[in-house]
């Protein structure tokens, strides 16, 4: 690869880069009884949960929820940064990029 091409894969990774830290995504468990908004930076930016999820005598559900929806928002900002940069390095591996 020459250094015009690698420098406009560069400033591509770095757009790229940019969309998926400034992108949200919403993780949900249970049908939605639990939603969780995290950033492409994995931030949790909120939690949202159905009153129907709470039960006194069951937190440890309620626990599980929460943990699957950050897991599935996580998921996602994965699977989002493995496509787009993908995208821009025609499917190379670059150690340090999702």
């Amino acid at each position: 690869m020459n250094p015009a091409m690698l420098m406009k894969m560069q400033k591509e990774l770095m757009k790229a880069q940019k969309e998926l830290e400034e992108s949200i995504f919403t993780g949900k468990a249970s049908g939605g009884l639990v939603e969780v908004e995290v950033s492409g930076t994995k931030k949790v930016l909120g939690v949202k949960i159905n009153p129907d999820a709470v039960d006194a005598d069951d937190v440890s559900m309620l626990e599980d929820l929460i943990m699957l929806a950050i897991n599935d928002a996580m998921d996602q900002v994965d699977v989002k940064g493995e496509s787009t940069m993908g995208k821009v390095t025609g499917g190379m591996k670059i150690p340090g990029l999702f």
